[in-house]
């Protein structure tokens, strides 16, 4: 069992709609969850996220995301995308990568699963729904599985 003195590792959501983003936040909310909760808004940004560039450069030094969320249907660089570059490279596969998506294809949860996402959820119709699933994250990532102390800042 995880000590309460342990910081909480920030967790980093990838989506284009801002209503889903703030859904989450909610439930987020609603559940009590400690950890920073982080947003943007397509694959392109959260690759820039990653690597601490262009707006997010002032996060160098700082330790990356310990899971990521991310929706697979995005602008600019859409999730699938962007996990596969998260995935290649050494310095980020060791991040767990959540899917959170509305994509129910088979196709979809396939090449997700072939490019190393670590889960892969539908996003619930309902709020409550999405609350039970923020609920079942904390409980699987923050209480069972163990992950790595800290991620040091990608150089």
């Amino acid at each position: 069992m995880k000590t309460t003195t342990e910081k909480p590792i920030t967790i980093l959501y990838a989506d284009d709609d801002p209503e889903d983003r703030m859904l989450v936040q909610d439930a987020w909310n609603e559940s009590r969850l400690m950890n920073d909760l982080h947003f943007v808004e397509d694959g392109e940004e959260l690759m820039d996220y990653l690597y601490r560039r262009d707006k997010f450069s002032h996060l160098a030094g700082l330790p990356i995301p310990g899971l990521v969320l991310l929706d697979l249907n995005m602008p600019k660089k859409d999730g699938r995308e962007a996990l596969k570059e998260i995935k290649s490279d050494p310095r980020l596969r060791k991040i767990p990568v959540v899917v959170l998506t509305t994509s129910k294809a088979e196709e979809d949860i396939l090449r997700a699963y072939d490019l190393g996402v670590s889960s892969f959820i539908v996003k619930p119709v309902t709020f409550q729904s999405l609350v039970d699933v923020t609920l079942a994250l904390r409980k699987w990532w923050f209480e069972i599985v163990e992950l790595p102390a800290s991620y040091s800042a990608v150089q």
